[in-house]
């Protein structure tokens, strides 16, 4: 299978790319991997360094909204899992136009592509946060859209031009909607690696608000594994939620971070929170787990102290990642 991978050198694409090659994903084993990837500040060659030399693998710098690049790039391939976006709220809440531009209209030019090039099978990949936020319970995948943030509204506006796809031109997609990622080659911008190297250098972090917020954590390696029975599985038209069942509040994970550093809660900076910040997020995965077999297999604790020892260990991948990004 020659299998496309949009976004590939980011956190969750990189870590979906490694397992592939290494013959670790149900349906992949074999598999010819391209990557296509603009490099903007949270793509990273460095992800991918341990699959260069791999003669399976192929890196393409290019753009999803680059007509010419994907009509020339695309035929030949027999899916595509697209992971390209940007993906960071407060980003958002800032500038909207990129989270525009990309995930919807990127979204719809490697749309187009696919029809044209007769694409075979496409997995569109999404999150929770399309949702909105939920007080009690969990969304099943027929929840209506509510999404609250300028990232998150424009995600739901990519599912719902991947869906039309399907409807209106029989474009094989599926779609997937993951809880909160965390694991290794994460970019430090985001709570958990963010936390983690700021207290390995016993510098503060900031907690939005009361630190009440929830959230479900999915380790990485259980979601590329989603994405892969998907690929291989899923039904055209069909929306499968992916989490990872462990739901906890930013104070709570603070509270575990703290105790993994040895820092306590003097490196804590209570700062005003996010507008538009969804209190909890919470998905149910009865029909992944019920259709394809899918269970989270990563224990949270389990999964946090690797990913701990991962970013102490790694001060080589991070350090100039933070500095560049103005997060030292």
């Amino acid at each position: 299978m020659r299998v496309l991978v949009t976004g590939g050198a980011g956190f969750i694409g990189s870590n979906l790319v490694r397992r592939a090659l290494a013959d670790e994903l149900p349906g992949l084993e074999g598999s010819e991997v391209t990557v296509l990837d603009a490099l903007t500040y949270s793509g990273n060659p460095a992800n991918l360094a341990s699959v260069e030399d791999s003669p399976r693998y192929r890196f393409v710098h290019g753009d999803i909204r680059d007509r010419e690049l994907l009509a020339g790039l695309l035929p030949g391939h027999d899916a595509i899992l697209h992971l390209a976006a940007e993906s960071h709220v407060d980003r958002s809440v800032r500038d909207a136009a990129p989270f525009v531009d990309t995930n919807v209209g990127g979204t719809q030019r490697l749309l187009d592509a696919a029809v044209e090039a007769g694409i075979p099978r496409f997995v569109h990949v999404s999150t929770d946060e399309v949702y909105g936020s939920i007080d009690e319970g969990s969304w099943t995948e027929e929840q209506l859209l509510e999404p609250n943030s300028p990232y998150s509204a424009s995600k739901a506006g990519s599912d719902l031009l991947a869906r039309s796809y399907h409807r209106t031109h029989g474009l094989d997609v599926s779609i997937t909607r993951c809880s909160n990622n965390y694991g290794p080659y994460h970019f430090p911008e985001k709570l958990i690696p963010l936390f983690v190297t700021n207290l390995l250098d016993g510098r503060p972090v900031p907690l939005y608000g009361d630190g009440g917020n929830v959230r479900d954590w999915l380790h990485v390696d259980d979601h590329v594994r989603g994405i892969a029975l998907v690929l291989q599985g899923g039904r055209a038209g069909e929306i499968y939620n992916i989490g990872g069942g462990t739901e906890l509040s930013n104070r709570e994970i603070t509270e575990l971070l703290l105790e993994a550093t040895g820092r306590d809660w003097s490196s804590v900076e209570p700062v005003e929170d996010r507008k538009g910040h969804d209190r909890r997020y919470s998905v149910d995965i009865a029909k992944i787990r019920r259709e394809l077999g899918y269970a989270p297999r990563v224990g949270f604790r389990e999964g946090l102290a690797a990913v701990v020892d991962w970013y102490r260990e790694r001060r080589d991948w991070w350090e100039p990642l933070k500095q560049r990004a103005g997060l030292d």
